[in-house]
């Protein structure tokens, strides 16, 4: 294991640092950008459930999924969220409540939606997206947590009508302790589908069930490539999967903590995992405690197969250097954890999902619990991405309200600026409401 793993550590004193430096920014976009073959497979599957509908989206299912659902199936029962409700463990409740309780707080405290007056006549107007659906991923693991991460803030802002779908991978189904997420939540439009098809599903409606205005949710690379085709025929969050995590560390830091801040991404599969770093003793340390920890977990050939293929650790010349290169690669989650100085070099960073500062921030505060979502822009998309938050699910309406002196005060410059664009009804439109 030792000589597979030894191949991830790159430093900056062999010839070809820079080029294998390059290429790994090239692979974090690479998946949410797939080979055109495969976009043409995305772009048919929508094309098709566009025309045939809920069948295409059953036969679809059953060929990626492996579950043989008729279109009546699709929807979970009222009676199978309450059911799921009841009987989860008591204690994942109540800690599924404080994690609600938590996001509501933050997305409330960081809400914009309000209306607001401005100069000269001028105002802004917030309204919630009506019709919003979330995927919430259930192929390598169940993630109830992805529930709580969109499902809040869309109903901080104010969205009336919140649609889940989910793959089911689990009895056929979704796994019961996401239905419970959605009992809890009032969420009772819940659909026992996932992939391309469920986004396709989600951006066309069929029959009785109408299209939703705007899809959000994380999800590998195909469910991603699915939101950027029906984008414009819908509105969507960003680019959000597969999962990514860079961490910028020095000599002060834990090597056994960087190594399982790893192994916590990596564990997603796909999932990538770059350590950035300016101390050679670190990196030599955290390889050595990736190879101990991996073997020490559950699915370790998994996590070893993984970390070769998704993993990195670059060891630079000096911090500067580590610090402008994060900025370029963007990441999904960003961890520092370089001490007293975590702070100033978070305040250098510009481009990044999330920032965790400091050895006590692991992402899974994130994940589960701190208040911000977990659904973040992946693949260097974080440079004109966003964090998904309760400001996404509402939308803005400029308001313009002229009395007849504001208006005669500025028609002669309307009107010129009308004219040099050769725009005569414009500058009429103007004019016809001073003449006698």
């Amino acid at each position: 294991m030792k000589t597979e793993l030894r191949k991830i550590l790159i430093s900056y004193k062999e010839s070809d640092f820079e080029k294998r430096l390059k290429s790994i920014c090239y692979s974090a976009i690479k998946p949410t950008f797939l080979e055109d073959e495969r976009r043409k497979d995305v772009a048919n599957i929508v094309c098709d459930i566009t025309i045939r509908g809920d069948i295409a989206v059953a036969e679809y299912t059953e060929k990626f999924d492996g579950v043989k659902l008729t279109p009546e199936q699709f929807r979970v029962s009222d009676k199978d969220l309450q059911k799921a409700h009841s009987e989860i463990n008591k204690d994942l409740l109540a800690s599924i409540k404080k994690s609600i309780s938590n996001v509501r707080k933050y997305q409330e405290e960081i809400f914009i939606g309000k209306n607001k007056t401005c100069t000269n006549g001028t105002g802004i107007k917030y309204t919630p997206i009506e019709r919003v659906g979330i995927c919430v991923p259930g192929a390598s693991a169940p993630l109830p947590s992805t529930v709580i991460m969109t499902a809040v803030p869309a109903q901080v802002a104010g969205v009336k009508e919140i649609v889940v779908v989910s793959p089911p991978r689990y009895n056929s189904s979704i796994h019961p302790v996401t239905l419970a997420v959605c009992c809890e939540l009032g969420i009772s439009e819940v659909y026992r589908i996932g992939g391309v098809q469920a986004v396709a599903a989600l951006a066309c409606g069929y029959k009785d069930r109408q299209k939703v205005d705007k899809i959000v949710g994380p999800g590998n690379a195909w469910v991603q490539m699915a939101k950027r085709e029906v984008f414009g025929m819908v509105g969507i969050d960003s680019i959000a999967g597969p999962s990514e995590i860079l961490i910028i560390a020095d000599d002060s830091s834990d090597p056994a903590w960087v190594a399982a801040d790893m192994l916590s991404q990596i564990e997603h599969n796909p999932g990538s995992a770059v350590l950035f770093t300016d101390s050679h003793t670190l990196a030599e340390n955290v390889l050595a405690e990736l190879e101990k920890q991996a073997s020490e977990l559950s699915g370790k050939d998994l996590l070893v197969e993984s970390l070769v293929k998704d993993g990195k650790i670059f060891v630079f010349k000096n911090m500067d250097l580590a610090i402008t290169t994060a900025n370029v690669f963007a990441s999904e989650h960003l961890q520092i954890q370089c001490g007293v100085r975590s702070r100033k070099i978070a305040d250098r960073i510009i481009n990044a999902g999330a920032i965790f500062i400091g050895e006590y921030t692991p992402v899974a505060t994130g994940d589960y619990w701190a208040g911000p979502s977990h659904t973040l822009p992946t693949g260097t998309t974080a440079r004109f991405f966003s964090a998904l938050s309760c400001n996404d699910f509402i939308k803005s309406t400029s308001i313009i309200e002229y009395d007849k002196n504001m208006l005669a005060k500025s028609a002669d410059d309307i009107v010129r600026l009308a004219q040099a664009e050769g725009l005569d009804a414009h500058a009429n439109s103007v004019k016809i409401r001073f003449k006698k």
